[in-house]
This record gives C-alpha cells, structure tokens and sequence, in this order.
C-alpha cells in the first residue's frame, strides 16, 4: 500500500513541473478598423467616411485568428519555380500555397487592385488606402501584385486602344490565377519588369531592345529581347516593361501569353532569395523576342510609367504605416497583459515610454498617409496635385525608412519571445526595410523631391500652404516651419543635404496634421520629441510632461478576451 502511495506521488511531482501563470497572449480576434482611433478618425476626416459599415466588416475579418493564420502559412510556404512541366515543356509556373491565393481573392474581391477606377467618386482613394492599410497587416507580400495592378491603370490609359482591351479584365472583381491566355480568363494582375542588371535605379541605362514588327509607334506589336534582373510577381497575366526602341527608352505591355495561345518567350531564371517579402515571388527573367505593345509615345517611356510609379510609392507609404501599426499593436498588446517585477509592464515609466512613442510614429505615419489619400482624390484641386507630386516622396521616404527600428523596438518590448519564429514579430521585421528600397531608394525618393522643388517650385508654395494651416497652434511647430523656411531658401550643396531637408519636411507636415486633428495629448508628445529635442534619439526618449497612459489606451487595441 505504501509502495502505490509513494509511486502515486513521484507521478505527480514528476507531471506538475510548475504552474502556468503571467502568460502573454496572440492578438486576434478583434475588429482591426473598430479598434484603431487614428484610423477611424481618419477616413471620417479626409472623406471616406461613406465607407465605414464596409470597413468595420473588413477589420473584423482581417483581425479574426483563421484569416491571420493565412499571413503565417503565406509565409512559411513559400512560391516554388517550374521551369518544365515532366515532359520538358517550357511553362515557368510559380506555385503558391493555398492561402497566397485565399489572400489575393480577399484583395481583389474587396477592390483593391482598382476600386478607384471603377468607382470614381469622393473618399475612393481614402477608402482603398483603409482596406489596404487593414489587409497589409495581415501579410505584406501578396499586396505588391495587388498594388502594380491598381497602379497600372494610369499609365495604360496613356494608350486608348490597349487600355480598352485590357482595363475591363484587369479592374475586374475576379481572381483567377491559372497560367493561360488572357481570352481565357475575366480577371488579370499585372507586374512589373524595369531594372536591369546594370542600372538598378538608373533605368535609363537600360539594354533591352525592342524591334517593332511593322511601322512601329504607340500601340503597335514589337519583339522585346533582353534580361531584366529583378521582374515583380512572374506570375501576372502581363507586365509592363521598359525597352530600348529605335527612338528611345519607351514603355511596353508585354503578356505572358502571345494570342495565338502560344507562350511568350519571357522565361523566368530563377526566383529571388529575399530576406523578407517572402510570400511573393520576384524573379529573373529573359526576353528572348517577347511579343509586347508599345504604351504611350515613343522615347518617354519614363514620363509614360512615372504615374505608376508614383502609385507603387504611395502603396509604399501604405505599407509600412501598416506595418508599423502591426508592430505597435503587438508591443501593445503583449505588455497589456504581462507582468514583470509586480506590475503590468504598460505600467511601469520606462516602458511606457517606449510603448508611447511607438504609437506616435505609428499614428504619425498613417495621418500623413491618409491625407495624400485625399489629395489623390482631389487631384483636380491643384493644391492637392501639387502635394500628391511632392509629398508622394518625402512620405515614401520618411516613413519607409522610420519602420525598420520601430519594428525591432516593438520586437524588444516583447522580449526573447518576439524573436521566435512562430511569432508575427520576425516576419514584421524582416519585411520593414522591403518598402524603403522598392520602387525607389532613400536617395532616389529625395533627388525626386529636389527635382520637384527646381521644375515646379508651386509645390513648395503648396507644402507651406499646408502646414500653414497649423501655425500659431504649437510653439514648437511655429519655430520649425521658420528655421525650415530659411533653410530651404538655401540651395548651396542642396543634394549633400537632401536627406536632412526631406526629414524636416516630413516632420513639419506630420506634426502640423497631428496640432490640427489629433487630440492634444497626442500632438503635444509629438511635437515636443520630434521638433523641440535636439539631435537623434533611440525610441523611448520622450520628455517629461507626455500622457502616456492616454496615448497607450489610445492605440491598444481590445481583443475578445480582453
């Protein structure tokens, strides 16, 4: 009997190692839209605010467990490269897992691969950067296809009878990812095939040559040979490329298919191993006398593609606000309901810091991408044209390059469990530097900026115009729009001190948004850390005097379980 007594109890201790307790939890299971104050206040504010019973639907579908879990799954099943099928036939098929395409469905059913095209009208730009913003939290990769075909539209329409052939197809509500003729199919994607080896960024450098099949001209059939080092999401229905024609670099849309049915030579190398970004596939490729269509003039294909690209920029923006926004919510989350040393860790000053200002970036990013959001929809206006022409860069460039270090900085606040891979937190880092590079570097974005100021120097007048509207608000502000004025008016060794002058911009017009429509907590921590402090800090450096406790509760957002 004592035997089975003393054998009972071993079990026991042997079982019962130590008792689970102070257990962080996932963030799912809320509503992404519903439990975001920003960015309610945004879309109500810039003119999507037709648009919230929608919204509120999409943020409880992209914060509920099962759709997060697709982000994951994208993510660590990677696209695979078929070259030949098993008989040797060329096919160059990129194989996806089911939730990349579950993800793509979700985007374009929703519209945003072309809402504001099909739906013109106040608030569409306003409503698709929300539903963006709130899908790009879930999983970035699968929206580069997303965005390249919504920004392919403008630069199509430079060609009248190509963009009537192919725009019903490409801002049709229809995912269909089989790999065949275009006849065949209601709904196209279309990508991108710019740099080459040689000119990265310089794509004037470019080498491939285009040889036109009869007269040549706009609109008409050329052979495109040559390679492009870095093609974006070879699995489009169609891509648009820039070539070398007899007049010049000039813009091409090139298929996948020719339509005879028979394959176009574009024929895919090898896919990109990218640190981050992995859910979509990128590639090399090479022409070898692919059929494609001249769009627009002949030796412009630069001007002809620069609206697309100042598209892809602002999806860029979108992006990492995005991300951002992820990272914060994690951090917040996580130190909402984790103790260490006797309290909550949202409780204890030096945490609270850090959590503080990362909600500040955060709300500071997407307030300014919101409101170039509505000056895309208000293009007509000129002022809000010009701002779209300058601020589509100087916000490209802030915010892309603001995300990597809050994204490692939300990691920290999490600890050694926001290093582990089954974390969201390794993804949201390594996918933070993807948009500051893509679609323009740091330097490219700001040598755009001072080529904007030297060809049209209204955007100037525009930009002061902007944050005008904020001054007299804030001490702090109204001191740096002067120092900035001046600084501006100096135009000696302007490129070696771009980067420091697009940051101050880019300050200036975050922090007259924030004094103009964020709460006073909000606007006051921002402009006293960002513009009153002198020299660089690390996260977590905020002055005395910051509410904390208002900006934290502010941007926590509120599970089921909570």
């Amino acid at each position: 009997m004592n035997t089975r007594i003393e054998a009972a109890q071993a079990s026991f201790y042997l079982a019962d190692t130590h008792e689970l307790s102070n257990l962080s939890s996932e963030l799912c299971d809320y509503n992404m839209y519903t439990e975001d104050a920003a960015l309610r206040a945004a879309v109500q504010r810039e003119g999507g605010q037709w648009a919230e019973p929608e919204l509120g639907e999409f943020g409880r579908l992209t914060g509920s467990a099962d759709y997060l879990e697709l982000g994951r799954l994208a993510n660590q099943f990677t696209p695979e490269l078929d070259t030949h099928d098993r008989f040797g036939k060329r096919i160059d098929l990129v194989q996806f897992h089911p939730a990349y395409h579950q993800l793509m469905k979700t985007s374009i059913e929703h519209g945003l691969h072309a809402s504001p095209w099909t739906h013109p009208g106040p608030g569409v730009h306003v409503a698709r950067a929300a539903k963006t913003y709130l899908h790009t939290q879930v999983e970035a990769g699968h929206g580069c296809p997303i965005t390249m075909t919504f920004a392919a539209v403008p630069a199509l329409r430079l060609q009248p009878d190509l963009a009537s052939v192919w725009e019903p197809k490409i801002t049709a509500r229809v995912y269909d990812p089989r790999n065949v003729p275009v006849e065949q199919k209601q709904g196209l994607t279309i990508g991108m095939a710019m740099t080459e080896k040689q000119g990265g960024s310089d794509v004037r450098s470019n080498s491939t040559r285009a040889y036109p099949l009869g007269g040549g001209g706009p609109g008409q059939a050329y052979e495109l040979v040559g390679h492009k080092y870095f093609v974006s999401a070879p699995m489009c229905d169609a891509f648009l490329v820039l070539a070398q024609a007899p007049g010049g670099l000039s813009c091409f849309l090139l298929p996948r298919w020719r339509p005879d049915g028979s394959k176009n030579p574009m024929q895919v190398l090898r896919l990109k191993k990218k640190m981050g970004n992995a859910s979509n596939a990128s590639c090399e490729t090479e022409l070898r006398g692919a059929l494609a269509w001249m769009v627009g003039e002949e030796g412009r294909g630069v001007r002809n593609i620069i609206e697309m690209v100042s598209m892809t920029r602002f999806d860029c923006m979108i992006g990492s606000s995005a991300g951002m926004r992820m990272a914060a919510s994690q951090a917040l989350h996580h130190c909402g309901v984790r103790s260490a040393f006797g309290k909550l860790l949202n409780q204890q000053p030096l945490m609270q810091n850090v959590l503080t200002d990362l909600a500040l970036e955060s709300e500071a990013a997407l307030t300014l991408t919101m409101r170039i959001a509505r000056a895309m929809d208000q293009r007509a206006n000129e002022h809000e044209d010009l701002l779209v022409r300058l601020v589509t860069a100087v916000g490209k460039y802030w915010i892309c390059k603001r995300t990597p270090n809050h994204a490692y900085e939300a990691m920290e606040c999490i600890g050694g469990s926001g290093v582990m891979e089954d974390s969201m937190m390794p993804r949201l880092y390594r996918e933070a530097p993807v948009n500051a590079i893509w679609e323009g570097s740091g330097n490219v974005q700001c040598l755009d900026v001072l080529r904007a100021l030297s060809k049209t120097p209204a955007v100037l007048d525009a930009f002061f115009a902007e944050v005008a509207q904020a001054r007299g608000a804030h001490a702090a502000l109204d001191r740096y729009l002067a120092d900035l004025a001046t600084d501006l008016k100096d135009v000696q060794d302007f490129e070696y001190r771009a980067r420091d002058v697009v940051d101050r911009m880019a300050l200036a017009l975050q922090a007259a948004l924030l004094v103009r429509h964020a709460p006073a907590f909000v606007s006051d921590a921002f402009c006293h850390s960002r513009l009153a402090q002198l020299g660089h800090h690390n996260y977590g450096t905020l002055p005395r005097g910051v509410d904390s406790a208002a900006i934290i509760a502010r941007a926590t957002p509120k599970t089921s379980s909570s």
